[in-house]
């Protein structure tokens, strides 16, 4: 039976999707507009590799039928990323954006990635601009578009990034709140850093080497030291590209060992499951949160722990991906508190524990300078 498209209307209008049943380029023009904002930090931040006191992240807005939609790109050197090569990456979605159903975001993201595969980052802000426009225009926070419990959020790490024992005291100190602690090491001073923290605490901790320990026996000899120190884990301890030496590691700790640097997309995952007991999955590794959700289940079928991490971003990005830690097993969502002029205000933080804002999309507001 053929039902008339009156009625369809109405029953969609019922649901709030009247929206999605009409033709979107009926509509006034759609807008797409591009800005580079730079994000200071708090600290320092060092790790293995690298420090930095402030991050260019470029942000994607688009408005359509008076919705606006937010996306952040965090570009990492670690990937051969720059603000300027994203910004030149994202010019090339706009005709798309301008030509497209954005409810159709399925397909525009098999688009767009013809020309965002070398500069993930750009994929992941046009992801979760578009996501957060469908949620906005449908007014329901992408948690639920997603079919997902937004109050079964977990606790969320705060990163210790490499730093004098003086200063790492004190940030472990205005770390109160958070049950467990994220410590970055992989240098020389890994034994300073470890005894500073635990001068001030004696929380739970997760140690994230960025590829920081060079060869094997090094790296067994640092776990076995971290595990008498109450470590849960181990990121990413030597280089991605040394799987092998990986798995030898793994047969002979007992500490789980996380792959970050080694993982970016879900056909990574299946090769990695030999040397890792999980991965951590980050938006602008992976292009975005459809991508995302396809490493979730990949790692699932695997047996493999998932953790949610996130580069030094505002909260767009932290919140994009906060909608997915109802999922997870870890979350290390915290690049937004380590800086000190957030343009935006979305996910908090509870008692450790992430609390996912209640507006539709992804549920971010600007915040007015």
């Amino acid at each position: 039976m053929k039902i008339a498209r009156r009625d369809m209307l109405k029953t969609l209008a019922a649901a709030g999707l009247a929206g999605a049943a009409r033709p979107l380029l009926a509509g006034e023009r759609p807008r797409f507009s591009l800005s580079v904002k730079r994000l200071t930090l708090k600290h320092t931040w060092t790790i293995a590799r690298n420090s930095s006191d402030y991050k260019d992240n470029v942000f994607v807005r688009i408005e359509r039928d008076g919705v606006v939609g937010w996306g952040e790109a965090a570009p990492n050197v670690r990937y051969g990323e720059s603000a300027e090569k994203t910004m030149g990456v994202l010019e090339q979605a706009r005709p798309l954006f301008e030509s497209s159903d954005w409810f159709e975001y399925v397909d525009l993201r098999r688009r767009w990635e013809t020309f965002t595969k070398d500069q993930t980052c750009a994929g992941a802000a046009l992801d979760m601009a578009v996501l957060d426009w469908v949620g906005r225009k449908l007014n329901v926070p992408l948690y639920q578009l997603l079919g997902l419990d937004g109050s079964q959020t977990p606790v969320t790490t705060f990163s210790i990034g490499i730093d004098t024992p003086d200063v790492v005291r004190q940030k472990v100190r205005e770390a109160a709140e958070f049950p467990v602690l994220k410590i970055k090491v992989g240098r020389d001073n890994d034994a300073e850093i470890l005894a500073a923290v635990r001068d001030v605490t004696n929380c739970p901790l997760r140690v994230d080497a960025n590829e920081g320990w060079r060869d094997r026996q090094t790296a067994l000899d640092r776990i076995r030291w971290l595990q008498d120190l109450g470590v849960e884990l181990i990121e990413q301890p030597m280089p991605a590209g040394m799987l092998e030496e990986t798995a030898w590691l793994r047969d002979r700790v007992d500490i789980p060992i996380i792959a970050d640097e080694a993982v970016k997309r879900a056909a990574d995952i299946p090769e990695l499951a030999q040397a890792y007991d999980g991965i951590n999955i980050k938006l602008m590794k992976s292009g975005g949160i459809q991508e995302a959700l396809r490493m979730i289940h990949v790692a699932r079928a695997l047996g493999l722990k998932i953790m949610l991490g996130c580069m030094i971003a505002s909260s767009v990005s932290i919140t994009a991906a906060a909608h997915l830690s109802p999922l997870i097993d870890y979350a290390d969502l915290d690049g937004n508190l380590l800086i000190a002029d957030d343009p935006f205000a979305g996910v908090t933080v509870g008692h450790g524990r992430l609390v996912l804002p209640a507006g539709p999309g992804l549920g971010v507001t600007e915040r007015r300078v």
